[in-house]
């Protein structure tokens, strides 16, 4: 009888927050059937408790009502919170919602993916007034395929192949981003091994177009936090009490480069040329990499995440000395994304240590230094201007304002290019038709200390499935 209050209690809770006849009148023809068909279960499980009471069932059906109570709670809190929330529900484990199907289907394969194509106007002039030289283009950046296998409630395979550039003949390529086994212990936690998103920032796990703003990625994850970022590793993952977790063990970066991964390495611009991207990758140092999330309430994300290890892969520098290259990258994040709000900011700073002996490794002299401290940050906002209104168009106008400077520390006796200390304001809007199709138009205004950005206008569309 102790476990008959709280259920009780839980269904009380339940009826609360059903909408009121007043409040279906406002709602969809769908909207109202929907919330019809809850108050429907809600007094069927309602009959099934007055069964318990009657001495009539056992801890384990108890067990299951409370589930059920609370997949209805759960329900009726995204129908009120609105569409804005969709695709967090369906995303599992840091994965955007066509990355995510595997975890929905029963048993056997899932199919998914997203495109995106990217046109680019930009100014003829520099911030400085001098030409720019660039001239205006128009590119097929992705077409991505997910292919996952759910042998079982506990084991599962996911993938992501993905088409970049449009032909490999040019300037496309062809490359697996992700390809992974997943082994369940308890629906709370479970192991992973494979080649593996590292969890950090947003747009390295969270990269289909229509659930993000801007036609282009932030500079700070692209650079800073170098997405797509993908390394052969294992570790765990889970969700319980409201927060999300990942933590694995990967190759490092190659700093140096030039090795069997074909990787560039580190350079004034950033890490981006570190990544191995799973192929051929050396691995003579490992390093770690975790996440932790705040998800309890339904829109909210706020989190953190981390990634240190050595990036030499036993290189050594002009006198013999190995090069150990310490590498530490932290991020900060949080979002809200509810009653027509889109809202996040992130902040990151990474270091390298031995970056004198990196330099000389590399070849690399004056202002072409590596950065011995990357710093940035960026905050940006949107509003669904049709949030109230009967439709399933979303119109969001955004903007985001970000920071970068991937040369905030320099050794001494190297200079910082003033180019790599740059802001980025970017304005514009997305245009929803459906949930899973975006175009997105904005401008961008981009400056840097040396006087050398050059703006630009952007349209983009994106898809997935």
């Amino acid at each position: 009888m102790k476990h008959l209050l709280p259920v009780s209690l839980a269904v009380v809770a339940v009826l609360l927050l059903v909408p009121s006849p007043s409040l279906a009148q406002e709602g969809t023809e769908a909207d109202r059937a929907r919330i019809e068909e809850l108050e429907r279960r809600v007094t069927a499980l309602q009959a099934q408790l007055d069964s318990i009471l009657a001495g009539q069932t056992d801890a384990e059906r108890l067990e299951q009502l409370r589930r059920q109570i609370d997949a209805i709670s759960h329900e009726i809190e995204v129908m009120q919170l609105g569409r804005d929330v969709v695709e967090a529900d369906e995303s599992r484990f840091g994965l955007g919602p066509a990355a995510s199907k595997v975890y929905h289907v029963r048993r056997g394969v899932s199919i998914g993916g997203y495109g995106e194509m990217l046109f680019q106007n930009f100014s003829s002039t520099r911030q400085d007034g001098t030409a720019s030289g660039k001239k205006d283009q128009i590119d097929f950046l992705r077409a991505v395929l997910y292919f996952g296998y759910k042998f079982n409630d506990r084991i599962l395979f996911n993938s992501e192949i993905e088409f970049e550039h449009a032909a490999t003949g040019n300037a496309g390529s062809v490359a697996v981003e992700f390809a992974y086994l997943d082994f369940f212990l308890t629906p709370w936690i479970g192991a992973r091994a494979g080649l593996l998103l590292l969890p950090m920032g947003y747009l390295n796990e969270l990269h289909e177009p229509p659930i993000y703003l801007g036609t282009e990625r932030p500079e700070i994850e692209r650079r800073i936090i170098p997405s797509t970022w993908r390394e052969n590793g294992l570790g765990l993952v889970g969700e319980a009490s409201g927060f999300s977790y990942r933590a694995y063990a990967v190759n490092a970066f190659d700093a140096v480069g030039g090795a069997s991964s074909k990787a560039p390495g580190f350079d004034a611009g950033g890490l981006r040329g570190g990544r191995q991207n799973g192929s051929k990758a050396v691995v003579e140092n490992v390093a770690v990499v975790g996440r932790l999330d705040y998800v309890g309430v339904l829109g909210l994300n706020v989190g953190t995440s981390f990634y240190y290890g050595n990036a030499g892969q036993g290189n050594v520098d002009s006198n013999g000395q190995v090069i150990s290259a310490a590498t530490l990258i932290w991020e900060g994040h949080a979002q809200y994304r509810a009653h027509g709000f889109w809202l996040r900011g992130l902040y990151t700073l990474s270091t390298v240590d031995d970056v004198a002996q990196l330099n000389d490794a590399r070849g690399l002299s004056g202002n072409e230094s590596i950065g011995e401290r990357l710093t940035g940050w960026y905050l940006e906002a949107g509003y669904d201007v049709l949030h109230s209104v009967r439709t399933d168009h979303q119109v969001i106008p955004y903007v985001r304002y970000e920071q970068i400077n991937t040369q905030d520390q320099v050794p001494t006796g190297f200079t910082a290019n003033p180019a790599t200390d740059a802001t980025i304001t970017t304005v514009g809007a997305m245009w929803k038709p459906i949930t899973n199709v975006a175009v997105k138009m904005d401008y961008q205004a981009r400056r840097n200390a040396a006087g050398t950005g050059v703006d630009q206008l952007n349209v983009s569309l994106g898809f997935l499935f």
